[in-house]
This record gives C-alpha cells, sequence and structure tokens, in this order.
C-alpha cells in the first residue's frame, strides 16, 4: 500500500514541478504603459535629440491608444521627429495622412507646411552646405513640387506662424528652379542652338516671375537675338535690359543662398489643447 502511494506521489511532484518552471520561464505579457508615460518620453526623447527613439514612442501612442488624449498630438509630432532624423518620405508621408484624417485640427497649417518642406531637402545636407554646393545643375523635380506645395500652404493659411519661413524658402527654391532653366540655356548657347535657349530664357521670364535669374534671362535673349539677326527683338530686349537693370553690367550679382534650416530646431508643432 505504502509503495502505491509512492508510485503515484511522483508523477504529481513532476507536473507541479514543470508548471513551476514553466512560471518562472515564462515573462508573461507585455505590461502597457500610460498613453502620457509614452508621450512624455517621446518629449525627453525629442529634446535629447534622440529622434529615433522619439518616433517609437509616438507610434506607440499611435498604434496602443489611437483614440486617447494624445493620438492626434503624436501623429502631428511624427511630422516633425520623421524630418528631424532625415526621414523626409516618412515625414511628408505623416503629413499626408495628418491633412486627410484632420482637416480642421489646429496644428492643420503645421501639416501642409511640412509636407512642402519635406519634398525637397537636398540642400540640408552637411557638405553641400559648407562646400556651397550649385544645386540647379541637377534634378529638381523634388524643388518643383516642393515650391508648389509651400505655394499652397501660403494660399491656404496666409496667418500662419510658419509663413516667413514658407516664403523664404520659397524665394529660395524659385530662384533655383530658374537658375537651372538657365543652365540648360547656357548649353544650348555653346552649341549655337539658339531657339532652345530662348524657349529657356523665355520660361523663366513668363512664369518664374521677380527670380535673381531675370537679369541673366534676358542676357540669354540678348545673345540670341544678336546671333539669330533678330535686329528688331535685339533692340527691344536692350531697353528693357536698360530700363530694369541700368547699374547691372558694372556690379557682380550677389549670393542668393538665404535659406537656412536653423529655425527648425524651434519649428515643433504647437501643443493642441
Amino acid at each position: 500500500m505504502k509503495l502505491a502511494k509512492k508510485i503515484y506521489k511522483y508523477p504529481i511532484m513532476v507536473i507541479l514541478a514543470s508548471s513551476f518552471l514553466v512560471g518562472c520561464n515564462s515573462d508573461g505579457p507585455e505590461i502597457e504603459q500610460p498613453e502620457k508615460i509614452y508621450y512624455d518620453q517621446a518629449q525627453r526623447r525629442m529634446t535629447a535629440k534622440n529622434f529615433y527613439g522619439a518616433i517609437e514612442a509616438l507610434e506607440a501612442i499611435e498604434s496602443r491608444y489611437p483614440f486617447g488624449k494624445y493620438a492626434e498630438q503624436a501623429q502631428v509630432e511624427l511630422i516633425y521627429a520623421h524630418f528631424m532624423n532625415s526621414e523626409t518620405e516618412a515625414s511628408h508621408s505623416a503629413a499626408e495622412k495628418f491633412i486627410r484624417l484632420h482637416p480642421r485640427h489646429p496644428n492643420i497649417d503645421y501639416a501642409y507646411f511640412m509636407k512642402g518642406l519635406s519634398s525637397y531637402t537636398r540642400d540640408r545636407e552637411f557638405l553641400t552646405r559648407v562646400s556651397d554646393t550649385d544645386l540647379s545643375n541637377r534634378d529638381i523635380s523634388g524643388a518643383k513640387e516642393s515650391f508648389a506645395e509651400l505655394t499652397e500652404f501660403l494660399t491656404r493659411f496666409p496667418d500662419s506662424q510658419y509663413v516667413p519661413y514658407a516664403k523664404q524658402r520659397n524665394v529660395y527654391l524659385r530662384n533655383m528652379i530658374a537658375k537651372n532653366e538657365l543652365a540648360a540655356a547656357d548649353y544650348y548657347l555653346t552649341i549655337d542652338a539658339h531657339v532652345g535657349a530662348i524657349r529657356r530664357a523665355n520660361y523663366v521670364i513668363e512664369n518664374i516671375p521677380n527670380s535673381s535669374e531675370n537679369y541673366r534671362a534676358l542676357k540669354v535673349l540678348e545673345l540670341s537675338y544678336e546671333a539669330l539677326g533678330y535686329s528688331e527683338l535685339l533692340d527691344d530686349i536692350r531697353v528693357v535690359i536698360n530700363i530694369n537693370y541700368p547699374d547691372e553690367e558694372s556690379k557682380q550679382l550677389s549670393s542668393q543662398r538665404s535659406w537656412s534650416w536653423n529655425f527648425l530646431n524651434d519649428s515643433k508643432p504647437r501643443r493642441s489643447n
């Protein structure tokens, strides 16, 4: 009888021991932090310039508390965090998503502004800034998209606090686009393709008004009209040059690199109540 008790006793002890070991080895379900802890964590990380970590915390709010108190604010701050983390495509996508989901949000102007800003950031690269590299000879399709999106922002939100930055950025982009068109015109001049040069110069004058390159465009027209023997057009363009740029021949054109990214350090979206 005692032997039978011992036989049944060992299996029970084994089962209990196994259960204990499983309980000790299991991590258990992940404990979800309160929403505010994630948000405060994101703020601390952004202050410390740890934007990758801030993105993790903000995305945790978006996925775990989609209807929480900080959900909308987390979504708009993701635009900023992605941008500062040099993830411009993600920033642009986050801005488009925010605009689609929250068209009446107090920070909607910021989303439109950052959408336009993130379309073209090639001039933000360190080597480009320190070497004063001329980007007008490269593909600037992104610059054209950025110019169009910032123009939309300026039209929609003329009283936004970000308007001065958008206007300054658009001046820079407009000049770059004009210089790009005239880089092609210069090439056409070198191969005596004067009709192509005229087309590019006229595009700048007619479609990119008030750019820094207007005088240069007029000079391209002057050279091309002279080469083609268009005497009446040549006389007309010289009159225009003399009236609008009487002293231009004797002075050096000033640099147009007037845009700075430094304002971004203080351009986080507003906290909405």
